[in-house]
């Protein structure tokens, strides 16, 4: 049995999709906040069970019988290693065989704030002696084509990574290294630096949505201060503006990048071009 947490958001959905080519239904276990959620996965075959990083007591009855765990990281930053923590102790407790925990990319030596939670986290696995393998995940794509509208209607892409490599990858991409991991034998132990093949600058990226477009679009580069209280003004929460702009400082410092193509090498497929997000994004606004 196969458990994977966090199952009705968008990468649990995507993980559960690649899982269900090549593993059965009864075989898997969708661990999610609200049952009712992912009805489809139930209709699917799929074991659906209550679960609450919050609640320990629900974690430790949903992975009664799961071999394999995906821990997909908590969304809720600040409060992920307590979250976290709580996981791990379930898994030890029901005798999880193998826990496999996505993180963020080079973790040990990322200059974004994003990774000390997920550094935390690594070491509580260590200490915790349960067989486990680190899925160190880039950046997604769709993180920067969130902003393709936004830059349509100002005529500009903002950011503040400077000219910082980016090698992202869509989340379709990560899904797949996730899953193939949970069915291969063999990866206690193992941590894998994942991202795209391809990497870019933002002002790469801003000429590829002005390339399909046929508007000019240039990449406007900002103190990160100032970026982020953009983004507060374009209505973002606080904390979330904050965070992508520390990320963007810290993707020019090298902190978004990684050319070993570990991510492609895994899934035997090349990772989804930039270009191809662009024009997903663009087809999302139409």
């Amino acid at each position: 049995m196969i458990a994977i947490t966090g199952a009705s958001g968008q990468l649990g959905r995507l993980v559960i999709d690649s899982l269900l080519t090549s593993v059965p239904a009864s075989e898997l276990v969708a661990l999610v906040r609200n049952p009712a959620s992912v009805s489809d996965l139930k209709d699917k075959g799929v074991n659906v069970r209550q679960a609450d990083y919050t609640q320990p007591d629900t974690l430790i009855t949903a992975l009664q019988g799961a071999d394999k765990l995906l821990l997909i990281s908590s969304s809720e930053v600040g409060q992920r290693l307590v979250q976290h923590q709580n996981v791990i102790e379930a898994a030890k407790e029901t005798g999880v065989s193998l826990l496999a925990y996505t993180s963020i990319l080079h973790a040990d030596t990322s200059p974004l704030g994003l990774a000390d939670e997920h550094k935390a986290t690594e070491a509580a696995l260590a200490d915790s002696g349960i067989p486990h393998v680190v899925l160190r995940n880039g950046w997604y794509s769709e993180n920067y084509t969130a902003s393709v509208p936004a830059a349509l209607q100002l005529n500009a892409l903002y950011g503040s990574a400077a000219d910082g490599l980016i090698a992202s990858a869509a989340r379709a991409d990560y899904a797949a290294a996730a899953a193939k991991v949970m069915t291969l034998d063999d990866q206690a132990g193992k941590t894998y630096e994942l991202a795209g093949d391809t990497a870019y600058t933002l002002a790469e990226l801003a000429a590829e949505i002005s390339k399909q477009t046929g508007k000019d679009i240039g990449y406007v580069n900002l103190p990160e201060a100032d970026y982020a209280g953009a983004l507060k003004n374009a209505g973002l929460p606080e904390p979330l503006a904050e965070m992508l702009a520390e990320s963007d400082t810290g993707a020019s410092k090298g902190g978004l990048y990684d050319g070993s193509k570990t991510l492609s090498s895994l899934t035997g497929r090349a990772t989804t071009p930039m270009s191809d997000s662009v024009t997903a994004a663009l087809e999302a606004t139409q």
